[in-house]
């Protein structure tokens, strides 16, 4: 056919004229775009929709978690190593029912016995997380109120009577909320009945005038506390890889799995490749990116002048690096795994999901949260705080047990990828044997089941 009459075969008739339309030509409510309209709309408010769903079905595990907290009170001890009347006073009044049920603390009282060491083995039990907080009457605090009384004593101190115990960087916030507040209350009260009571009693003694001049704070505070914060948190930065920073570094976990899935796109090594070697690759993408976004992640921390050096010398560090690493492979390989299945469309659904169950849990403890939320000791952002307090603040090394959680979490994720890759893989060849003529089908199955 010539050019000339291939022309004519094209041109228009009499009377018709071709349609030819512009690009970005049309208004958004143009009749011809009624089509393009409608999907927009049915995309738009399904995905408002699927949203608003997640806000009344996800949400409420987080406003659930800081709601009544507490639900249950936090366990205390109280130790009687005086034996007389100020550490039976402190002690009755503490395990009484009214206190209790004032504070947030559950006091209990432990025998000094259990203590033979003194105040430093009490000390150590509190950071070895026996007890939230533990209160002690010091050995001969009775005996030397009375020796005030008979002989005013211009040094008496009454602080020195009682201590209180406690790990501020085991849970700032509870031990600023929680704890600190229910101990004050709580021995303020029993301090000032007992000073009521005392001045009742030297009405009568020849000795109150000497004791006003000489000693009136043996009269107006004849007994007190003192806080001994036995783990202070006092490093400010560290409230980047304690809390917030999880939340960070559960994002750039995400960044890698969306960077390696275009990855795979952009190069087409989905279709390429075997599902062993699409598996392999997979694995090692993401294992390396992790080991050096890790290593540069715990480097900011050092920069900013991070203590690592408190638990485990300067070995500290690799711990540390280690431990981001271990987190980033528990949070990230399972978004990894699940992109394969959910794809980049409903992803961010599981994003939401997955920050908020491990967010709601590292607030305050999990012992004054509601009974549904104990799942909390097996999520990854849980685990990672946990130890890194160790390393950082030196609170009670369970370190190994933190490692391991993570260890499982990335077991699992490493054991349901290739399942999910297989399941895809399978769906595919599926798809595309129905898309190619019979013969190429065949040929299709017969190339997979070579590379199989």
């Amino acid at each position: 056919m010539s050019e000339q009459s291939l022309e004519r075969s094209m041109s228009p008739r009499s009377g018709q004229t071709i349609s030819a339309e512009k690009p970005f030509s049309r208004s958004f409510f143009d009749k011809n775009n009624a089509a393009q309209r409608s999907i927009y709309f049915k995309v738009l408010i399904g995905g408002t929709f699927s949203i608003i769903v997640v806000i009344f079905a996800i949400f409420p595990i987080f406003w659930g978690a800081i709601w009544k907290t507490p639900v249950r009170n936090l366990q205390g001890w109280v130790v009687d190593f005086d034996g007389g009347l100020v550490g039976q006073t402190v002690v009755q009044a503490l395990t009484s029912q009214q206190v209790s049920q004032a504070g947030k603390v559950t006091w209990s009282a432990v025998p000094a016995s259990q203590f033979p060491s003194g105040l430093g083995q009490l000390g150590e039990a509190v950071l070895e997380e026996r007890t939230w907080v533990a209160i002690a009457i010091h050995a001969g605090s009775t005996a030397n109120l009375q020796a005030s009384y008979e002989n005013p004593n211009v040094s008496y101190d009454g602080s020195s009577a009682i201590s209180v115990y406690a790990a501020e960087a085991r849970n700032e916030n509870a031990f600023r909320s929680l704890i600190r507040p229910s101990a004050q209350a709580a021995l303020d009260q029993i301090c000032a009945a007992f000073a009521k009571q005392a001045v009742a009693r030297l009405t009568s003694s020849p000795n109150l005038t000497a004791l006003l001049t000489t000693s009136p704070q043996t009269v107006l505070t004849p007994i007190s506390y003192t806080f001994h914060i036995l783990a202070p948190y006092d490093i400010p930065v560290a409230s980047a890889v304690t809390f917030v920073g999880l939340i960070y570094q559960l994002i750039l976990s995400f960044f890698i799995v969306m960077i390696c899935n275009s990855a795979r796109e952009a190069s087409g090594v989905n279709r390429n490749l075997t599902l062993r070697s699409l598996i392999i690759a997979r694995y090692v993408s993401t294992f390396g990116a992790y080991f050096f976004l890790s290593l540069f992640y715990a480097l900011l921390s050092l920069a900013f002048q991070l203590d690592f050096t408190r638990k485990f010398g300067h070995g500290g560090f690799v711990v540390f690096w280690m431990l981001n690493w271990a987190g980033m492979l528990a949070v990230g390989l399972a978004l990894e795994s699940l992109l394969t299945l959910l794809t980049v469309r409903f992803m961010p659904f599981f994003m939401i999901i997955w920050i908020i169950a491990n967010v709601s849990v590292c607030i305050f403890p999990i012992e004054v949260l509601p009974i549904v939320f104990r799942y909390g000791y097996a999520m990854p952002f849980y685990n990672v705080s946990h130890a890194v307090r160790c390393i950082v603040f030196g609170t009670k090394n369970t370190v190994g047990l933190n490692f391991g959680v993570l260890i499982a979490w990335t077991a699992v994720s490493c054991f349901t990828l290739p399942l999910i890759q297989w399941f895809v893989r399978r769906r595919d060849i599926i798809a595309e044997g129905k898309r190619v003529p019979p013969r190429e089908a065949k040929d299709v199955k017969v190339e997979d089941k070579a590379d199989a």
